[in-house]
């Protein structure tokens, strides 16, 4: 079931577009990423959502509410994090606990006390004594503390260290598999990869892709380093249809990135090809079987190199 829905969604700031015709649906229980730079329109398009900023023209709608009209409603049952984070200089955790249990109506400071422990806060350490990444921690258990039904997230990991993003990632994960839903903006690819179910990529206020997560791995080109026997040579072999050769070992050694010098030791890189794989590497798998090379890699599906491509148009 949709629970999250834009439709032909504008904004415009004077002259200047902010986005123009988002459409976008996020279903109950599902990781949804945006992703994009800085300045794409993710930050516009969630303010619309959270009802913070109206729309120039176009439907946003929570739970089936408008976003604008509804929006208190609504707001009572998201959790939200902004991307530019700030907070009173003399509030705790438990103080904000404290208030966020009097706008919701019920005692929030058990659970919000757990989530202080997850994420390594001292309750009664007031803002100003914190560090960036503890600001944005307590940012992230107010929202999280009411347990609600839509969490949206507009780049959190800004200020956390790897285990607190870690943590950050297994709370997702949990509220999920509790039929929550998460929509999580980022421009770090990294991210939503390792958490999403389906990703959402923004160029210049547009959405340019929305997909699933796993088909646009089948997309995204993969590395392969073939290294050949002592008698073999690549101007020799017929290479199959689903790779492009990118380098081959007459090449100058120059040619080879950081990650292949790494991968392949000296007293082989001779002998050593670097081909681009698109699709999925069955067929060529089994070409190489009967090819008698001394040695196949195969890396991950390159979706850094598919996002790339996205902004390189």
């Amino acid at each position: 079931m949709s629970v999250i829905a834009a439709k032909d969604l504008c904004r415009t700031y004077g002259s200047r577009r902010g986005i123009s015709d988002v459409n976008l649906t996020i279903n109950a229980g599902e990781i949804f990423g945006f992703l994009g730079p800085n300045g794409a329109g993710k930050s516009t398009t969630i303010r619309i959502l959270m009802g913070l900023l109206r729309a120039s023209s176009g439907t946003a709608r929570i739970f089936g509410q408008d976003c604008w009209s509804d929006g208190s409603t609504i707001r009572q049952d998201v959790g939200y994090v902004a991307g530019d984070v700030r907070l009173y200089s003399w509030l705790t955790t438990r103080r904000g606990l404290s208030m966020i249990s009097k706008i919701h109506g019920r005692d929030l400071l058990p659970n919000g006390l757990k989530l202080a422990e997850r994420f390594r806060l001292e309750p009664d350490l007031v803002v100003r004594k914190m560090s960036r990444g503890n600001r944005q921690k307590v940012a992230l258990v107010l929202a999280l503390a009411h347990s609600p039904r839509i969490v949206i997230l507009d780049e959190p990991t800004s200020g956390l260290d790897p285990l607190m993003q870690d943590t950050l990632m297994m709370c997702l994960r949990e509220l999920a598999s509790e039929g929550r839903t998460v929509m999580f903006s980022s421009h770090t690819l990294s991210e939503v990869e390792t958490l999403c179910d389906r990703i959402a990529i923004v160029r210049d206020g547009q959405i340019v892709e929305d997909s699933k997560l796993i088909d646009l791995k089948a997309q995204a080109p993969r590395q392969i380093v073939v290294t050949l026997q002592e008698q073999q040579r690549a101007s020799d072999i017929q290479w199959p249809s689903c790779v492009d050769l990118k380098f081959e070992p007459s090449s100058s050694p120059a040619q080879y990135s950081s990650t292949i010098a790494l991968m392949v030791p000296p007293s082989l890189r001779h002998r050593t090809c670097i081909l681009e794989l698109l699709g999925t590497s069955t067929p060529f798998m089994q070409w190489a079987a009967a090819q008698n090379f001394a040695d196949v890699v195969i890396g991950s599906p390159a979706l850094e190199v598919l996002f790339r491509r996205y902004y390189a148009e």
